[in-house]
């Protein structure tokens, strides 16, 4: 009798459970969790002294753990939060970017239009005299209404020009015939005339053309920036899915829990789970990187030797050039115009502007062509380096999170244990992660934020592709919002678009099967606790009898 007992007994202690990562006999110490719970901000109290019976986990492995249901919890929500800050982070650094290359390119060009205005004034005032004093409003609201064009208003560049030229050929026909009684009726009738007149000459078409062209390529140039700029801002902010909070707290601090606080995650599990996270972000790439080509492209056209700096700043001498071309015509025109519209009365005779020669107004083309130089060369860095930022977020969230070095595959956490991760790597895009092991999700409920964000890259893109054309684009005025909703705004105080928050549901997450090996392990462990209970009862019974 006495020796059954003993081998009984023997029997019990072989089959005790082991605990913690080592294996050790007895009951493992919780106080390395409760070291690194507290380390994240939470209260000790909620860990227990020694570990205890898994089976209340719900994304954890089951097995003997310091982790109770409120610990999970909080983890799991934890865990969310910091890879939600690490891409809000790589979001923010990627439209900090953006937006400094607008406010530069912004500031640059705003200041082209300034110097070239203000070089207008000072030469039209010393060689057109009171021609240009007095009509020097004409002048000013060309450039008042190019800058409106330039920050999005929504004003017709060709009608703008062309209204200037009008009414510049209005008041240099009445300063030229001052010796007559000219009313608006008769000033009207010679400005119907202009196209047949052509008082200016050719000037006024290659004008058109050249500032057209270079005032579109500059304005949807800066609205790129500023669309790409909004879209990493609200992309980034997108919230992660319940699915996705399991997957990452299973990834990152399940092991933890399991007593094996130095495991690290397998490369491809922390990609699959990842991937998974940011199955919608993914989706972006296409339309992200037509967005990025398409903007280079522009930026080769800006930094063109008959580019923005050389059309801007000859503003005057075109305006000039074509004044002067009506003047040395003068007595041609009023022959036309008299011939169809008859000749005004008289008042006195003032032919001064007749006396006067031709003038030329030099171009100020000082040596600034260096600084759009050098803008357009960053944006091309910028534009180039993160052509495939949506589709490598995965890697940046895990480059400094999984397990490395020799051995290391065979070593690291797949989600149950320390074991080789065997299930294959997915690929990017919403729709690849209809297989995914690892994180549950519906391909057939795109995030409605993401999708927007798709349709305004696409929209941008074709924009971009008309002004490389040289096609006239509407845009929504920004001139108030260009430097706030896409120039900075990156955090939680800026304004923010609805976002779309998958709810919460209670159905159980699909946990991937461990390996073959693994997978016996595991039911093996699970099942000492019952095993012992069972020759414990059987022990009794035997010493009763």
């Amino acid at each position: 009798m006495d020796s059954f007992i003993i081998a009984a007994l023997a029997v019990c202690s072989l089959t005790a459970p082991a605990y913690g990562e080592k294996g050790t006999s007895k009951a493992r110490s919780c106080s390395d969790i409760k070291v690194f719970y507290k380390g994240k901000g939470f209260l000790v109290e909620d860990v227990p002294q020694f570990e205890i019976s898994g089976e209340h986990l719900r994304i954890c492995p089951q097995g003997y753990t310091c982790c109770t249901s409120n610990v999970e919890d909080k983890l799991a929500s934890q865990s969310r939060t910091e890879v939600e800050n690490v891409i809000k982070d790589a979001g923010r650094s990627l439209q900090i970017s953006l937006t400094g290359q607008y406010k530069i390119f912004d500031g640059h060009f705003l200041d082209l239009l300034n110097r070239s205005e203000l070089n207008l004034q000072e030469t039209f005032t010393s060689t057109w005299g009171s021609l240009y004093n007095k009509n020097s409003d004409v002048f000013s609201e060309l450039y008042t209404e190019l800058k409106k064009y330039y920050r999005g208003a929504n004003i017709n560049l060709e009608e703008t020009l062309n209204d200037f030229w009008i009414r510049l050929l209005e008041k240099l026909f009445f300063q030229a015939n001052g010796q007559y009684v000219i009313g608006e009726d008769y000033l009207e009738c010679v400005s119907k005339q202009i196209d047949t007149l052509r008082p200016f000459g050719d000037t006024p078409r290659q004008m058109k053309m050249k500032v057209t062209r270079t005032l579109v390529a500059a304005r949807s140039f800066v609205q790129g920036l500023v669309t790409a700029g909004e879209a990493v801002r609200r992309v980034s902010q997108v919230p992660m899915s319940q699915e996705c909070m399991r997957a990452i707290m299973k990834m990152t601090y399940c092991p933890h829990c399991r007593g094996m606080p130095s495991a690290r995650p397998c490369l491809n599990y922390c990609t699959n789970v990842m991937k998974g996270c940011l199955a919608n972000q993914a989706d972006l790439d296409t339309e992200w990187r037509h967005l990025a080509d398409t903007m280079i492209q522009v930026a080769d056209r800006l930094d063109d030797p008959a580019g923005v700096e050389s059309v801007i700043l000859s503003l005057p001498s075109y305006i000039s050039e074509a004044m002067n071309t009506m003047m040395e015509n003068i007595a041609s025109i009023n022959n036309k115009v008299r011939t169809h519209t008859g000749t005004p009365g008289t008042t006195s005779t003032d032919d001064e502007i007749m006396k006067r020669g031709a003038f030329t107004v030099e171009d100020r083309l000082e040596a600034s062509s260096d600084k759009i130089e050098k803008l357009v060369s960053d944006v091309r860095i910028i534009l180039g380096d993160n052509r495939p930022y949506w589709t490598s977020l995965p890697n940046l969230i895990c480059s400094d999170r999984v397990a490395t070095g020799l051995g290391s595959e065979d070593k690291c956490w797949n989600g149950n244990n320390r074991a080789r991760y065997l299930p294959e790597l997915m690929n990017d895009g919403l729709a690849s992660q209809i297989n995914n092991p690892e994180v549950e999700i519906d391909i057939t409920k795109p995030d409605m934020t993401i999708r927007q964000q798709i349709m305004q890259l696409k929209i941008m893109t074709h924009r971009l592709k008309n002004a490389l054309n040289g096609q006239d684009v509407e845009f929504q005025d920004t001139s108030d919002d260009a430097s706030g909703s896409g120039s900075g705004c990156a955090d939680d105080m800026c304004s923010r678009g609805t976002r779309l928050v998958l709810p919460i549901t209670d159905r159980p997450v699909a946990i991937p099967y461990p390996p073959e090996n693994e997978r016996v392990k595991g039911s093996a462990m699970q099942n000492l606790p019952s095993i012992s209970i069972y020759l414990l009862t059987l022990l009794i019974l035997l010493l009763r009898r």
